[in-house]
C-alpha cells in the first residue's frame, strides 16, 4: 500500500535489539521474505546481526510519517482499534500485545508507535494475505484477516502520529 509520505520501510531506531536481531535471522532463514532485506541479512554473521541490532536500538526514534494528513474520523477509528479493538469484528486491541501507547513489549512485540504508516499498512496486509507469518502463534495474521482496508489505514495513520519509545525503553 502506498500512503503518500508514509514511508514503506520500517523505522528501526529505538526498536528492541532482540526484536531487530530476530527479524534479521528470520530473513536469513527464509522465515520472512523481502528481496532487499534477505540480501543484506545474508551478508551478516551472528555477531554482526547482534551489533547492527544493538546499534539501531540505541538510536533516538524519529517521528513516523504518513499520519499527518489523515482526517479526524480515520484517526479516531485508528485510536479505537489501537486502544480498545473492535469486539464486534473480533479485533483485539493493538495495545493488548504491543503495550500501552504501542510502545512495545520486550523482544516479541515491537513498538509500533511512531512507525511509518506505509510500513504498518504493508505489514498488516502481508499478514492478511499470508505473505508474512513470523509472529508468535500467527496472532497478527488472525487479527489482520479481520481488518478492513479502512481499519488498516486507520490504525496505520494513528500509530504514525504517536510518539515512539526512546531506544530500548521497552525491555
Amino acid at each position: 500500500m502506498n500512503i503518500p509520505g508514509g514511508e514503506s520501510w520500517p523505522r528501526l531506531a529505538g526498536l528492541n535489539s532482540n526484536y531487530i536481531a530476530k527479524q534479521l535471522h528470520d530473513f536469513k532463514a527464509g522465515d520472512r521474505q523481502n528481496a532487499t532485506m534477505v540480501t543484506f541479512a545474508n551478508m551478516l554473521d551472528d555477531q554482526q546481526i547482534a551489533d547492527v541490532a544493538a546499534y539501531y536500538s540505541q538510536l533516538p526514534a524519529t517521528p513516523g510519517q504518513g499520519g499527518d494528513n489523515a482526517d479526524e474520523a480515520l484517526l479516531a477509528r485508528g485510536q479505537q482499534l489501537a486502544e480498545r479493538g473492535d469486539w464486534n469484528a473480533y479485533i483485539v486491541s493493538c495495545q493488548s500485545c504491543h503495550g500501552p501507547g504501542g510502545q512495545g513489549v520486550g523482544e516479541t512485540f515491537p513498538g509500533i508507535a511512531g512507525q511509518h504508516a506505509g510500513y504498518i499498512s504493508a505489514q498488516l496486509n502481508a499478514w492478511k494475505s499470508d505473505t508474512r507469518s513470523n509472529d508468535p502463534q500467527n496472532l497478527m495474521g488472525a487479527i489482520a484477516k479481520r481488518m478492513s482496508e479502512e481499519d488498516i489505514q486507520a490504525v496505520s495513520a494513528w500509530y504514525a502520529t504517536q510518539p515512539a519509545a526512546e531506544g530500548e525503553a521497552t525491555q
